[in-house]
């Protein structure tokens, strides 16, 4: 066998320690930035927001043309059903949902069972609505505590009456979307999990509210655990700097992007749960101006 010289292996040595040099410096490079494709989320608003003396048709025909992909509309209301289809069919404007209107007046928490009862017919109608608009969540306030109704009995009675539900949303297929709002009652992510897991059904979701987590948490924290139980989504913003300021419910009263929400971690979030659907503004109402801006923001947002 021959003998490596010693001038051969410096060579030899020295060109490893230059392959090694530059597999290192690759492996220091930023990896080119692939383009991220868009993100599947349409945006709407609820019609209440739309001010003015305008017909059905007109508030419909002002949403689509300043760029917005849908609408929700209260339920039970007095909207004629003829006159909104008709504007929906005009216009090409998407109800893809409804709210309930009686959750909070009669929860599903309270005491009294003919108080429950008012509001699961009220849930009742409002998934028919849904169905004959062509929407596909009914959007529901689970339950409320306060000092006369018990965490614990707003927790099984919500429950009860959400299982006598989940057959008629079944039935119609639309799913009913759960709110957090600040009705005291599933204060964590974790819990409010469990809530609907143990519901075990398929037409059971999250209507998840943005703005409404950031007065005592981090929304991203709560996309990552609710994941794919959230079927939808609220935009609204919030300050604690005009919390602190100038009193609780102020903190609502901000622009998009101009609070404390930190919407990249948002959609971040959204984006590790492969979420997809609705995005609906829930603000103060305005004219044509203040809902293009407000469609504006929701682009910035949505592309964050």
């Amino acid at each position: 066998m021959s003998r490596i010289t010693r001038r051969e292996f410096v060579q030899s040595a020295g060109g490893a320690a230059v392959g090694v040099t530059a597999l290192h410096a690759l492996a220091q490079q930023e990896p080119s930035a692939a383009p991220r494709r868009p993100r599947n989320i349409r945006k709407a608003v609820k019609l209440g927001m739309v001010a003015g003396d305008l017909t059905v048709l007109e508030k419909f025909r002002l949403l689509k043309n300043l760029g917005y992909d849908g609408v929700e509309l209260g339920s039970p209301s007095d909207l004629d059903r003829d006159e909104v289809l008709r504007a929906r069919d005009e216009t090409g404007l998407v109800i893809h949902g409804v709210v309930c209107t009686k959750h909070w007046k009669h929860p599903l928490s309270h005491p009294d069972a003919s108080e429950r009862e008012r509001c699961r017919h009220a849930m009742e109608a409002a998934i028919r609505d849904c169905r004959v608009y062509g929407g596909t969540t009914a959007l529901l306030v689970a339950g409320v505590v306060n000092g006369s109704i018990d965490y614990a009995d707003a927790y099984r009675r919500s429950q009860e009456e959400i299982r006598r539900l989940l057959p008629v949303a079944a039935e119609h297929e639309v799913t009913i979307a759960i709110e957090n709002v600040w009705n005291h009652f599933l204060l964590s992510p974790l819990e409010a999990a469990r809530f609907v897991d143990e519901l075990e059904s398929p037409w059971i979701g999250w209507y998840f509210d943005v703005g409404n987590v950031v007065n005592y948490g981090w929304p991203e924290q709560w996309v990552r655990t609710l994941g794919r139980r959230i079927v939808k989504l609220d935009v609204k913003e919030f300050s604690r700097t005009k919390r602190d300021k100038e009193g609780l419910w102020k903190g609502f009263n901000v622009k998009l992007l101009e609070g404390d929400c930190n919407w990249p971690a948002v959609m971040a979030a959204l984006d590790e749960i492969s979420y997809t659907g609705w995005a609906t503004a829930e603000l103060a109402g305005g004219d044509a101006a203040w809902l293009k801006d407000v469609a504006d923001r929701m682009d910035r947002i949505i592309a964050s």
